[in-house]
């Protein structure tokens, strides 16, 4: 049974599959794996049979996600079903599901279970639970990664089409590569964490593990909206997609950190090469701002969040809790008042040069992970080892950043690889659609599954950028360039109109007007490109008697950019032997 979303939805239209016995393949397949440590609630019969049954009497009219099954890390309520955050002593059971959990049940959605995860949400390895060690879905003397190990591995092995996880530091996405599977990382505030025990509550979000980017999509849709209950919650309009010519960040090649895996630099490469061939122009970048934003994360003040969430609980019972997590958090008692506001200071700087970084690129690619471990290895150094995992992941909540984990390949030990796309907040569906051409492009079969990616489109997304050809003061290095340039705008070609176009000097002496002429010649222009969040107020600076309209490029195509109305320019200096307006100035 091929568990992505359309195909289970197609499959139930045509009536050749019913929850109910889906619920049965499910559970089948739970039992396969009794020593993967990816449960801590595994599914219960009576209950999913009870749930699938209701689903079919009510039909799938209205139910967006109906008997779609998910799986929930053990750190986020189901009401009725304990919430451990992997420490038994710490356990309670919830008398209402979190909001996500309750918008996806009331899609349809059947919660299976509740899975296994570093213990606090905690680490990005997987091995820090009393529950066991989660295993990779590939080789089971493997980490499976973490924090949200379980959720991850269920999806890879066909258990769920989805499933929820939480993501401060690169818990929804480090599982994700190790395991062959999707992970977005939301922005923050776009899901509730209503009824999510919180790591660190100004940084985490709820992510989403799926078998491709539609799926994601999908259970975002359901998922995401502004939460009375959850004050972090801030709205999000539909943002646009990537330009179709889009330019994508890379570390340079000395910031590229693989922990001594060649091979795992050699997938990296290979990835670049294959969005480049998608249409994307790489870009190398400084990617020191966001490394040393990284190391704010549990090298400074933050980790005093860790802390606070669960204050009394450590306090009380401190052997209750695991001894590496608990090292970690009661680092959080020592910080100073002084030292947080010190750091925020610090982190506001970063966020301006991260900005500034995005100001030459659409996208940031970089590796998921920098390598791999046996479980042998991480349980023998578990900090320097975890910490190595974060290079490229820790930064991403702090620079208020979405993110999706990509596979990106199976390296010579048949361990998986992948790739993160991540751009500033808003950018989620963007980066999806991305991240669904780059899974076309490739054959990798989904999760450890064997199966292969339906061919199904991602939904439409509105033009990111638009372009306009500019005649004048606006061309670059002329006084109003700045206009362009502040609000993002980026030089795409140097060019001439086609020979239809006068060229005259207006009264003010500081802008030319360009008018359409069968009597014409070619006028030098430049195509800048700007986001379409800002065109419209740099449009509305534009005085009259000039304005916006088609010119016919030197190529045959039209592009919205400066005319002149022809009536204004009656008496004034003809310019166009000039051949532009720069030549004019410079004369």
């Amino acid at each position: 049974m091929d568990m992505q979303i359309s195909v289970l939805l197609e499959a139930y239209r045509r009536g050749v599959l019913r929850p109910t016995r889906m619920v049965e393949v499910v559970l089948e397949r739970v039992h396969r794996y009794p020593d993967r440590g990816i449960w801590i609630t595994p599914p219960e019969a009576g209950r999913l049979r009870q749930q699938a049954a209701a689903l079919e009497e009510r039909g799938m009219e209205g139910l967006p996600l109906y008997g779609i099954p998910f799986a929930i890390k053990d750190n986020i309520d189901l009401q009725g079903i304990p919430t451990t955050c992997a420490c038994p002593d710490f356990a309670y059971t919830p008398e209402r599901s979190a909001t996500v959990v309750q918008k996806l049940i009331d899609a349809g959605a059947i919660p299976l279970g509740k899975t296994n995860l570093d213990q606090f949400a905690t680490g990005l390895n997987g091995t820090r639970s009393p529950y066991g060690p989660c295993r990779n879905a590939f080789d089971p003397t493997y980490i499976a990664g973490g924090s949200s190990s379980g959720s991850a591995v269920a999806v890879a092995l066909g258990l769920a089409s989805f499933a929820l996880g939480t993501d401060t530091a690169g818990s929804g996405r480090v599982p994700a590569a190790f395991n062959n599977v999707l992970g977005l990382k939301p922005s923050c505030g776009r899901l509730s964490a209503a009824g999510v025990f919180p790591a660190c509550r100004s940084l985490d979000t709820v992510s989403i593990f799926a078998l491709s980017a539609v799926d994601a999509e999908r259970v975002l849709g359901v998922c995401e909206g502004e939460d009375s209950a959850d004050p972090y919650t801030r709205p999000y309009a539909q943002g646009p997609g990537l330009p179709h010519d889009f330019r994508f960040g890379v570390p340079l090649v000395r910031q590229r950190e693989f922990f001594g895996n060649a091979e795992a630099a050699g997938f990296f490469e290979a990835a670049v090469r294959q969005i480049t061939a998608l249409g994307g122009t790489a870009v190398e970048i400084d990617f020191s701002p966001f490394l040393e934003a990284a190391r704010l994360l549990y090298e400074g003040p933050w980790v005093a969040e860790r802390y606070l969430a669960i204050k009394e609980f450590i306090e009380a019972q401190p052997d209750a809790i695991d001894a590496t997590v608990r090292q970690i958090i009661l680092q959080g008692k020592g910080y100073t008042a002084a030292e947080a506001f010190a750091a925020q200071h610090r982190l506001q700087a970063l966020r301006r040069q991260a900005d500034a970084a995005f100001s030459a690129i659409d996208v940031l690619v970089t590796p998921t992970a920098p390598t791999i471990y046996a479980i042998a290895e991480m349980q023998a150094n578990p900090l320097a080892l975890n910490a190595n995992l974060g290079y490229y992941t820790n930064f991403m909540n702090l620079l208020d950043m979405a993110a999706v984990a990509v596979p990106g390949g199976v390296q010579s030990n048949g361990l998986p690889e992948g790739i993160t796309l991540c751009a500033p907040n808003g950018s989620d569906r963007a980066l999806l659609a991305l991240a669904q051409r780059y899974q076309q492009a490739g054959t990798l079969p989904l999760g450890a599954t064997g199966e292969s990616l339906a061919d199904e489109a991602f939904p439409a997304l509105p033009s990111a950028r638009v372009r306009i050809a500019v005649v004048g003061a606006h061309l670059s290095g002329l006084p109003l360039n700045h206009q362009l340039v502040e609000r993002g705008g980026r030089l795409i070609a140097a060019t001439r109109t086609a020979p239809a176009y006068r060229l005259y000097a207006l009264a003010d002496g500081k802008r030319p007007g360009l008018v359409r002429s069968e009597a014409g010649a070619t006028i030098e222009i430049e195509v800048w490109e700007l986001p379409v969040k800002d065109y419209g107020t740099f449009v509305a600076a534009i005085a009259p008697p000039l304005g916006i309209g088609p010119v016919l490029l030197e190529n045959g195509e039209y592009m919205q950019g400066f005319l002149c109305e022809a009536y204004s320019v009656t008496g004034l200096q003809e310019i166009t032997h000039y051949g532009g307006w720069r030549a004019y100035v410079s004369q």
